[in-house]
């Protein structure tokens, strides 16, 4: 557990088993391992017969992996869900949960460079294998590719402003530090919402670094095929782009919202949403952990 209380506090952590519907003899997928809260969790509640494969693409997660036959480590982002199940022997699981949040490691690292509360060089990478980091996407996308990445991913209204601020001030000097774009970004920002927008900001850089919703949507895309009919699919989102892509894919089976049906009329999407809202964090749970704050948790069955 040590691990787990540097690593990160799972949010949402008893809606969340109790969402999963948890068997004893029950295989499941962590998606998102992290700090492994989750996951031991969910070890404690399977019997002998039981098993779980926890996901992660970052190497700094492997050191908590649990130490138990009944569980199976995968380094991997989770858009590789079905391959990795056909290649351990699994056609279908019980359930699956994905946890999109940034762990607490990933803030407090200041080496990672996804806070905007220490100066570091910009990395922002999950996937520390990875060759694109904060830096590229700074220096080498043009203008209107940074305004994009701004709007879209940041939803930040001063989107073009800051790209052009951006492409100004690295004719002089390439933004490689956390402190450099700082000082390109506050003189943009409202000052009475500073601290959320520069949220924005970063949330935006890494979201287009590690290719965040493009992953999900390949993840929650091959679900339908692994989770099987009356078993669980648990997601936990943490902003708005998240969150709509999961609401319409549990509702209608994919990304637009837009119930399709066959040709005699019967809806095709694949779950069917357990409760009518998500499940966010009660006064109790913000108190101990302030970043479950903007945690839902959306659950569905497979049909």
């Amino acid at each position: 557990m040590a691990h787990e209380a540097v690593y990160h506090i799972p949010a949402l952590l008893e809606p969340t088993l109790e969402g999963l519907a948890l068997q004893p003899s029950g295989r499941y997928v962590d998606a998102t391992f992290g700090g492994g809260g989750h996951s031991r969790a969910i070890m404690s509640a399977l019997g002998a017969e039981g098993r779980l494969y926890g996901f992660d693409q970052d190497s700094d997660a492997l050191a908590g992996a649990i130490d138990d036959s009944r569980f199976t480590m995968v380094y991997s982002n989770f858009r590789f869900l079905r391959n990795f199940l056909r290649y351990y022997g699994e056609t279908q699981v019980d359930g699956v949960l994905a946890d999109l949040g940034v762990s607490f490691h990933h803030f407090d690292d200041a080496e990672r460079g996804f806070s905007f509360r220490a100066d570091a060089r910009l990395d922002m990478r999950m996937n520390q294998r990875s060759r694109v980091s904060a830096v590229e996407v700074l220096n080498e996308y043009t203008e209107e590719q940074l305004a994009d990445v701004f709007y879209l991913y940041g939803e930040l209204t001063q989107a073009r402003r800051l790209a052009r601020a951006i492409a100004t001030a690295r004719r002089s000097a390439a933004i490689t530090q956390v402190s450099q774009l700082m000082a390109v970004a506050e003189p943009l920002l409202d000052r009475r919402r500073a601290k959320k927008e520069l949220a924005c900001v970063f949330q935006a850089l890494r979201i287009e670094v590690n290719g965040e919703l493009d992953a999900l949507k390949d993840f929650l895309s091959q679900t339908a095929a692994v989770i099987r009919p009356g078993g669980r699919l648990a997601i936990i989102t943490y902003h708005s782009l998240e969150d709509r892509l999961v609401k319409n894919f549990m509702r209608t089976g994919n990304f637009a919202g837009k119930v399709e049906t066959d040709l005699f009329g019967r809806s095709e999407r694949p779950f069917r949403p357990v409760g009518s809202k998500p499940t966010v964090a009660d006064e109790a749970e913000i108190a101990r952990n302030p970043r479950s704050r903007s945690a839902k948790l959306r659950v569905a069955e497979r049909i």
